[in-house]
């Protein structure tokens, strides 16, 4: 039987993207913070978070919490959830599209629920584990293209990508040589959901976090990858 999990993260996921589609635009610098030479945090990443944090204890109280921004809340539980409350910051902070809202769920450590919302196309990615993948309420499925020269494929570079010699620049040129586009979208959790519908064949990338990748890669196995 499904659960009521999934509903919940859509609804969630859907209210914390309306803050974003506020602020989209409108995130000047006195909203910007850099976490690093090229990590930003926005005033919108912690509305949208706090919003989030906000709705998951209420409708679920005993759920541990684990958010970009505010790290791990809450007495450890069985059920955690993965909370990116926007995953493409760079983007949203210059006014360029897309960026999105990531919410996992996962059950002693296994993936149940994920969910993604890009606020600007009004795309909602969903999925629960052995249930399949949607996009917008219909499903989905992963590329049958089997040949790389002629696959569209997908990436992103780590933050310490200025400092850190595994940086992803001799594979991508690889790829780049091989596959017939690399395109670089900025947004992990929006890359996993374009190989769930067909729309990229392919994605790689170093060093992600658990709440950029979490819903993502729920969503993509279930579209069959």
């Amino acid at each position: 039987m499904p659960s009521d999990f999934r509903p919940a993260a859509e609804r969630i996921a859907r209210e914390a993207g309306a803050i974003l589609r506020q602020g989209y635009g409108r995130a000047v610098d006195k909203c910007i913070e850099h976490k690093g030479a090229v990590d930003l945090v926005t005033e919108f990443d912690r509305r949208s978070e706090a919003f989030i944090l906000s709705e998951l204890r209420r409708e679920f109280p005993g759920h541990t919490l684990y958010a970009e921004e505010s790290g791990r809340l809450g007495e450890k539980s069985e059920h955690e959830w993965l909370v990116d409350p926007l995953d493409g910051t760079t983007n949203f902070a210059h006014g360029l599209p897309p960026f999105s809202v990531s919410l996992a769920l996962t059950q002693r450590g296994q993936l149940q629920i994920g969910v993604v919302y890009d606020p600007t196309r009004a795309e909602l990615f969903s999925a629960e584990a052995g249930r399949g993948a949607t996009l917008n309420g219909e499903a989905i499925r992963v590329s049958a293209e089997a040949d790389l020269d002629k696959a569209i494929l997908s990436t992103g570079f780590p933050y310490d990508v200025r400092t850190s010699p595994r940086n992803n620049f001799a594979q991508f040129i690889r790829f780049q040589l091989r596959a017939q586009a690399v395109r670089r979208i900025g947004s992990a959790a929006l890359d996993g959901c374009y190989v769930a519908c067909g729309r990229l064949d392919g994605y790689w990338e170093y060093k992600l976090n658990p709440w950029d990748i979490g819903a993502g890669a729920l969503i993509v196995r279930e579209a069959g990858a």
